[in-house]
C-alpha cells in the first residue's frame, strides 16, 4: 500500500523533550548540545513581534511570503520570484527532491552529511552516490564528486559548511566543481551555518548565480537567527525552477508568525554579528581542551565541534546524558558532535567530559 522505497527507511525519531528528559533522570537541569541551535535564542525584534501578539491566526498566511521573501531578495540582492520560502530547509530538500528526482536518478552528496538528501533521494526510487570525506581533515572531496556524475545525476548535495564536519569548500573548489559538471545537473549548496563561518576562503555564491544557471543556495533561520521553532528556510533558485518549485510547494507552507519573525530576525544583523563572536569564541574553548587532551577533531566554521574521542561514543552520549548533557552520537564510530553552546555551556560540558574521560 506504500512505496516500496519505504521499506528500506525508518521515520525520523526525535530526541524528547527536555522536561521529559529531566524527570527520567531527576536532574534540575538539562543543557542541549545536540541539534546545534542557538544558545542565545533570538533577535529582542522577534521577541517583541511574539509579545505584540498582533498577528491574525483566524486567516491563511500569505501563502507567497511576499513580505519575507522580498526582504530576503532585497538583502541578498536577487528578484524576488527567486526566492523560494520552506517550513526549514527540511521542507526545501523535500520539495527539490520531488520535483527534481525520479526512479534510477541518483544523487551524490558528501559521507559524512546531512542524512536528509539521501533519505529524500531514496523516497523518490533514486540512488546515492557516497564520497567520503577525507579523513584528516574532514573537507568534501569535490573532484570526486565531480568525476562520480553519470547520465542519471541529477543533484549534487554540497552542505558547506558540511554538517557534521564543521568544514568548507572553498570558492575555488566550488567555482571547478560547476564548471566541470553539466549544466542540466543541480549543485545545490546548503549554506545552513553559513553566517557562522570565518574562514577567508569560505565561497560567495551569490556571486555564481548568474553565470552557473544549475547553481541553488540554500539558507535557514533556524541557525544563528534563533528560529529553529518557529521552521522557517529559504532557497534561492534559478528562473526556469520557479513555476516547477511552486507547483510541488505546499499552497501555505510557512505560518504568518515564522515570515514575520524571519522578517524582523534578518534585519537585526547586530545580534548575528554577536552570535559570530560568542561562537568563535566558544569554538576556541573545544580547541584547547582537544589539543590538550590530543584529540583529534575537524576545523569547524559551523556552530558545533565535531572529534574522535578514542572510545565508544555510544557510551559516551549515554554518560554525559546521565550529566545533564545532550548531545550527539552515532554519526561516525567513536566520534560526538557537540553544538556550541554559551561559555558557560561549554566550560560545564567540557569539564564533564573530562572526568568521563579520566574514569575510563
Amino acid at each position: 500500500m506504500v512505496k516500496s522505497s519505504l521499506n528500506t527507511l525508518s521515520a525520523y525519531k526525535p530526541g524528547k523533550p527536555l522536561e521529559e528528559v529531566r524527570r527520567e533522570l531527576g536532574l534540575k537541569k538539562i543543557t542541549k548540545l545536540a541539534s546545534n541551535e542557538n544558545p542565545f535564542g533570538t533577535s529582542k525584534a522577534v521577541t517583541r513581534i511574539l509579545k505584540e501578539g498582533t498577528i491574525d491566526l483566524s486567516y491563511y498566511p500569505d501563502g507567497a511570503g511576499r513580505i519575507l521573501r522580498e526582504n530576503i531578495a532585497a538583502f541578498h540582492g536577487v528578484p524576488t520570484d527567486n526566492i523560494l520560502l520552506g517550513s526549514g530547509l527540511d521542507d526545501v530538500i523535500q520539495l527539490i527532491s520531488r520535483a527534481v528526482l525520479e526512479p534510477g536518478d541518483n544523487i551524490i552528496e558528501a559521507a559524512p552529511t546531512f542524512s536528509q538528501y539521501s533519505l529524500h533521494a531514496t523516497i523518490e526510487g533514486a540512488e546515492t552516490q557516497r564520497i567520503p570525506v577525507d579523513e584528516t581533515t574532514g573537507k568534501s572531496d569535490l573532484t570526486a564528486m565531480a568525476n562520480a556524475v553519470n547520465t542519471r545525476t541529477k543533484i549534487i548535495w554540497l552542505c558547506n559548511p558540511n554538517n557534521p564536519t564543521g568544514t568548507i569548500s572553498t570558492q575555488q573548489e566550488v567555482l571547478a566543481l560547476l564548471e566541470s559538471v553539466p549544466k542540466d545537473v543541480l549543485v545545490i549548496s546548503d549554506e545552513a551555518y553559513f553566517e557562522y563561518a570565518t574562514t577567508a576562503e569560505y565561497p560567495d555564491t551569490l556571486a555564481l548565480l548568474e553565470p552557473f544557471p544549475n547553481l541553488i543556495i540554500m539558507r535557514t533561520f533556524s541557525k544563528i537567527y534563533g528560529l529553529a521553532g518557529l521552521r522557517i528556510g529559504y532557497a534561492i533558485i534559478p528562473d526556469a525552477l520557479v513555476e516547477p518549485f511552486n507547483i510541488v510547494r505546499l499552497p501555505f507552507n510557512t505560518s504568518s508568525i515564522a515570515q514575520s519573525a524571519a522578517t524582523a530576525a534578518l534585519a537585526d544583523q547586530a545580534f548575528v554579528e554577536k552570535c559570530v563572536d560568542a561562537n568563535t569564541s566558544g569554538l576556541q574553548q573545544w580547541y584547547d581542551f582537544l589539543d590538550t587532551r590530543g584529540l583529534a577533531y575537524y576545523k569547524s566554521d559551523a556552530n558545533f565541534i565535531f572529534f574522535d574521542t578514542e572510545r565508544d561514543a555510544t557510551d559516551l552520549f549515554n554518560q554525559l546524558l546521565q550529566k545533564g548533557f545532550i548531545v550527539r552520537a552515532g554519526l561516525k564510530p567513536n566520534w560526538l558532535r557537540i553544538t556550541i553552546g554559551s561559555t558557560s555551556e561549554n566550560e560545564a560540558c567540557i569539564q564533564a567530559l573530562a572526568s568521563i574521560l579520566d574514569n575510563k
